[in-house]
Parts: C-alpha cells; sequence; structure tokens
C-alpha cells in the first residue's frame, strides 16, 4: 500500500524503521540514485533539480519531500523531466494529507483539515486554488495533464477515515485501504506520464497494494512504541492462538503450567484485543 510509494498508505517513513529488503538496486540505476542530492543536501542542489526556471512552490515541494518521503523523491528524479513537477506536487499534497493524523492532538482537528484539503482541490478544479504552495502546485498539475479528480478525492476520504485510529479486522480492509490511497496516487502518476492502458492501472492497483502492506508491516515498530497496533486483526489472533497452542503442546497441555501465565513479547495480545474491543 514507483519504488517507494510507503509515505502513501501509512504516511511518511519515519527516521529509524527500517526496511524489509536491502537489495542492491540495478546498477544503472544504483549509480544515478549516487548523483542525487543527499536529504541533508544544499538548498543549491534543491535548485538544481527543480530547474533554473523553478518557482518558489515547486521548490517548496521538492524541498518537502526531501524531508519527508525520500524515497518517492528518488523515485520521482527519474521520471522525465517534463513530468517531474507534477510528480512532486502530487507526492507532496499526499505527504501533507499522511502528516495530518500525527500532527493533530484531536479528531475534530484532523477532520477540519481534511476539509480544507477537500475544499482545496474543489478550488483547484474551479482554477481558483487557495495561496499555499502544495496548492498551486497542484493546480499547475491538474492544468497541465487533466488529473482525474476523483482520485485526489479517493486519497482524502480514505485518510480522513482513518483518523478514527481503529485496527484493520482483516486483509481485506488493509487492500482497501491501500487501493483508494497508494493505488489511487499511482494511477494520477500514470496520468502525468501520459500513460492511459487498462493493463498498466491493473498492475498499480495490485502495486499499490502491496506497497500499503509492506509499508504497514515496516511501520510497525514506530506504531509499536505508541501502544498501536495496525496490523490486521485476523491474521494476529491466528499468530496469537497458533503460538498459544505451541507453547500449551510444550506442557503437555496442562492448562495451569507457570510458563503459560508469562506475557508474550513477541506479540502483545492485549493491545490487539484492545483495538479489537474499541472496534465494537
Amino acid at each position: 500500500m514507483a519504488a517507494s510509494a510507503l509515505v502513501s498508505a501509512w504516511g511518511p517513513l519515519r527516521p529509524g524503521v527500517p526496511g524489509l529488503c536491502r537489495r542492491r538496486p540495478p546498477r544503472g540505476l544504483w549509480a544515478h540514485a549516487r548523483r542525487l542530492p543527499d536529504p541533508a543536501g544544499s538548498g543549491r542542489s534543491v535548485a538544481a533539480v527543480s530547474g533554473p526556471g523553478a518557482s518558489g512552490t515547486d521548490r517548496y515541494c521538492l524541498e518537502l519531500l526531501r524531508k519527508r518521503d525520500y524515497e518517492g523523491y528518488l523515485c520521482s528524479l527519474l521520471l522525465p523531466a517534463e513530468s517531474r513537477s507534477s510528480a512532486f506536487a502530487l507526492r507532496a499534497f499526499n505527504v501533507e494529507l499522511a502528516q495530518v493524523k500525527d500532527s493533530v492532538s484531536e479528531k475534530t482537528i484532523g477532520l477540519m483539515r481534511m476539509q480544507f484539503w477537500k475544499k482545496t482541490v474543489d478550488d483547484v478544479y474551479c482554477d481558483s486554488p487557495p495561496h499555499q504552495p502544495v496548492a498551486i502546485e497542484l493546480w499547475k498539475a491538474v492544468k497541465r495533464h487533466n488529473l482525474t479528480k476523483r482520485w485526489l478525492m479517493k486519497i482524502i476520504d480514505e485518510r480522513e477515515k482513518n483518523l478514527d485510529d481503529k485496527a484493520y479486522r482483516n486483509i481485506q480492509e488493509l487492500e482497501n485501504y491501500a487501493e483508494n490511497t497508494q493505488s489511487s496516487l499511482l494511477y494520477l502518476t500514470l496520468e502525468i506520464l501520459g500513460i492511459k492502458d487498462l493493463h498498466a492501472d491493473h498492475a498499480a492497483s495490485h502495486i499499490g497494494k502491496a506497497q500499503g502492506i509492506v509499508t504497514c508491516l515496516r511501520a510497525t515498530p514506530y506504531h509499536g512504541s505508541r501502544r498501536r497496533v495496525f496490523l490486521p486483526m485476523d491474521i494476529c489472533m491466528l499468530v496469537a492462538l497458533e503460538d498459544y497452542l505451541k507453547k500449551i503442546q510444550q506442557v503437555d497441555f496442562d492448562i495451569f503450567h507457570p510458563s503459560l501465565q508469562q506475557k508474550n513479547t513477541l506479540l502483545p495480545l492485549s493491545l490487539y484485543i484492545q483495538s479489537w474491543r474499541k472496534r465494537y
């Protein structure tokens, strides 16, 4: 739920959240990536990537990506030059939405911010974007590529629903979230590239869902530190039951054995139960 799209379904990756795969990229891609500006690079390198005629709003989006979605930033740099600024705008829009949940203390405030972005998208398609850097660049991208409004609104609506902080009951709910956020982002990226192909859309759907699932796994340590669990509940319960059955078998099915009273440090079942109760 582009190789990076990990920001898409669950928000920007936080520092210290390890990746699942450290496979070295193909030689050509690796050589190109080594020449890209570093996240902590100077504003000079940002200007170089943006181009000499880049506006302040364009550089704002690029800098936002470098700080909050560096993988998305790198992948956007690999796109054709004529599509790059629009890709930056699209991913910056995604970052703005993704960081709402972690930047507000009350759901009401989060809903107000989501409402702002809903109105912003409406205004963008009426050629009257607000004076906000990401909104202005998104307006340019919409005008340049005739982007489908439905995909932008799907991203907002799904992230708005996610403000409830509820665990997913099953893998299908997680896939639906990834489809409406991550896959929608990929559909828009295809439009930016001028690709209109049913097979490409089908692939984008599957890739978006896969990215959402991978992001969920990668973000587990971060969410765990905040006493939150977003792994699908049905899978978690099966894992917990399987673990318990193995342990009870080891003590000859003595349910009163002291070892069975110990906390499971690998799988904090109590958190899952609490999340399940909150949902219902």
